[in-house]
């Protein structure tokens, strides 16, 4: 299985990031939208390019958290897609395979007894758009190899749970499952996503305690061999999703040292396309 790690806040420079993965044997880094560094229109494609070729590594790319494209008002609702369709024009260029995502929540309004979430109470408009971005996107990924995976995040909702069954009837979409997110709700997605287990493709690594997440592998407890072999019956891709050096390097000596034990596959670069 092809392990990855982050972009990390300790390292704004990429190419400071691709060689820190080459060192440690991985064979991706997960380019985050949210910095300012890796927005569209400062993502330069021979750029990236040269790094991947010169380091021996590849990119996945991971979405804008705000990102929103049920958002009411449409102008801000078509810039999301806008990025979108952008970000999925280069990782075709760059070859990249997993668009990762997360399903926005959207406003909600705190009544005395209850959370009133705006996507639920205007459900049918929240799913039109829903489907309207699964068919842009279809459009936009073609005949390319590119996957949009969904990352569970703080719990699905009702609403969300619909919106993922939509996405998920186009082969364009499929899951990325977090385990430490998971663990943190108490293993309240893992069911849903269990039962989608054939569109599993992306993992999201980390170890967890109550109350603590994004822990190096090893010091949570978290039942990461149970996860090592949920990712290798569905041939994912695994980001070490620790945020910093040090708890990255950790990380890597966990999975070393479980590839021993264990018998798990030898870390080695994916064919590229």
């Amino acid at each position: 299985m092809d392990l990855g790690m982050p972009t990390l806040i300790e390292m704004p420079e990429l190419e400071n990031c691709v060689s820190l993965c080459a060192e440690l044997g991985l064979q991706f880094v997960e380019l985050n939208m949210n910095m300012p560094q890796f927005q569209p229109d400062r993502l330069e494609e021979s750029r990236l390019a040269e790094l991947s070729e010169k380091y021996g590594i590849y990119y996945t790319i991971h979405l804008d958290e705000n990102l929103n494209v049920s958002d009411f008002n449409p102008l801000v609702a078509e810039a999301y897609l806008h990025t979108v369709q952008e970000t999925i024009y280069l990782a075709g260029k760059l070859h990249v395979p997993v668009l990762n995502m997360h399903l926005s929540q959207g406003v909600y309004f705190t009544l005395p007894h209850r959370k009133v979430y705006l996507f639920e109470e205007y459900l049918h408009q929240y799913l039109d758009s829903i489907r309207l971005f699964r068919s842009k996107c279809e459009k936009m990924v073609g005949s390319g190899d590119v996957r949009i995976c969904v990352e569970n995040s703080g719990g699905y909702t009702a609403f969300q749970r619909q919106a993922l069954a939509i996405l998920l009837e186009s082969p364009v979409f499929a899951l990325t499952f977090d385990i430490g997110h998971n663990h943190c709700i108490g293993g309240a997605d893992e069911p849903l996503i269990l039962e989608h287990g054939d569109r599993i493709c992306h993992f999201h690594f980390h170890d967890a305690l109550s109350g603590k997440d994004h822990l190096p592998l090893g010091t949570g407890e978290i039942d990461l061999q149970k996860y090592l072999g949920l990712a290798s019956r569905t041939d994912s891709r695994i980001v070490l999703e620790t945020k910093t050096v040090n708890g990255l390097r950790q990380s890597v000596g966990w999975m070393n040292a479980a590839s021993c034990l264990y018998g798990l596959a030898a870390m080695h670069p994916r064919q590229m396309l």
